[in-house]
């Protein structure tokens, strides 16, 4: 195998793989990454078994070929290089010699037969959408996800492609997120399924501004193909989280007896400041309801306490509710609208904000002192 690369294109496609390397791998390839050579195109695949994410980037292919080379090593190598064109050559030993200006580098590799191969997917069972739509969709549910490893099914992003439409849902048994985007979905390509916090994560990361993303998915593992301007494309497979997702509709309010609105940032901004003033053991604030006021409080015996109030559009009666501040903070940040609608029914029935949009986001309250 032979071939040219620019530190840039080259430093792109490791950036995009290199996350899902895993430091402590008892097999020696999975330190590795895959380097493929094929036409005018390098392409390089990392993975840990669970989740594979692969970038191709443009090169000038002399001689085609593949091998497998350590993730860490090759990485600060670009890293140090300084700018211009880098020259790899791999013998049939797996040695490959790398060139860069008055630079020489020798570093052994692995054969590429050994690197687990990947899956291949159906063509019926996808859907495509623009990045930045699956994008916004992550970051208004995301941080949903739960990380207590005993309730495994939720330590994911459930996928719900029905009735021509993506519904997206994260919970963790204390509050729940949902969004939902009308897309084009064949008949044959609906269905569940849960994608894992690992790979919500490099997805996050991935997607971009511009450019299409066709999700494809099988009976225990999805593939998002992500193809962006410049000739790089990303594709990054994933295990799916077996098992049945909780009947997520049951906990959602049918109706509440308040809707007041509110300005995000407002809002945002006077629940961190009182943040402050909450202890691991005490983390909750009140917010105290009266006409066209919200008093926002926190009090912490061992701390000291925090007070703030926001005038807002509220001719109801006066009662009082409070939540962990970080779970009423977390949709605040993922949001961009101006304006959000809490609504409230009493102190201890869930709260359900809303945007005027395909968003809602439900909290369980905490019992006050």
């Amino acid at each position: 195998m032979k071939f040219t690369v620019t530190k840039e294109q080259l430093s792109h496609g490791l950036a995009a793989v290199q996350n899902v390397v895993s430091t402590r791998t008892t097999l020696p390839i999975l330190a590795n990454v895959l380097l493929k050579a094929d036409g005018n195109k390098l392409e390089l695949t990392a993975t840990d078994l669970d989740v594979t994410i692969s970038c191709s980037v443009e090169a000038a292919v002399a001689k085609g070929g593949s091998t497998t080379l350590p993730v860490k090593k090759i990485t600060a190598i670009v890293r140090e290089l300084g700018g211009g064109e880098l020259e790899f050559e791999t013998d049939d030993k797996n040695f490959t010699v790398i060139k860069a200006g008055a630079s020489f580098y020798k570093i052994h590799g692995l054969a590429s037969e050994e690197f687990p191969p990947l899956p291949k997917f159906k063509e019926n069972k996808k859907i495509t959408l623009a990045q930045e739509r699956l994008r916004t969709m992550l970051r208004k549910t995301s941080y949903g996800m739960s990380a207590d490893e005993t309730r495994y099914v939720l330590n994911g992003l459930l996928f719900s492609l029905k009735d021509h439409k993506l519904t997206m849902v994260a919970t963790d048994g204390r509050r729940l997120a949902l969004v939902d985007e009308e897309v084009d979905i064949p008949a044959d390509s609906q269905g569940d399924f849960i994608v894992p916090s690992k790979a919500i994560t490099e997805l996050g990361r991935l997607l971009q501004e511009a450019g299409n993303v066709e999700i494809k998915f099988a009976e225990n593992q999805a593939a998002f193909s992500l193809s962006n301007e410049g000739g790089q494309s990303v594709l990054v497979i994933t295990k799916l989280i077996e098992g049945n997702y909780p009947n997520y509709r049951q906990v959602i309010p049918a109706e509440s007896k308040e809707r007041i609105p509110m300005v995000r940032e407002e809002l945002l901004a006077s629940l961190r400041r009182a943040e402050i003033m909450t202890s691991e053991k005490s983390n909750s604030v009140k917010l105290a309801f009266g006409k066209n006021n919200l008093a926002i409080t926190a009090n912490t015996p061992e701390v000291g306490e925090a007070r703030e109030s926001i005038a807002i559009n509220y001719k109801g009666k006066e009662f009082a509710i409070a939540f962990n501040p970080a779970y009423l903070m977390d949709p605040l940040k993922a949001l961009t609208e101006d304006e959000v609608f809490f609504e409230l029914t009493d102190e201890l029935s869930p709260g359900v904000l809303k945007i005027n949009g395909p968003f809602l986001y439900v909290i369980m309250p905490m019992r006050m002192s």
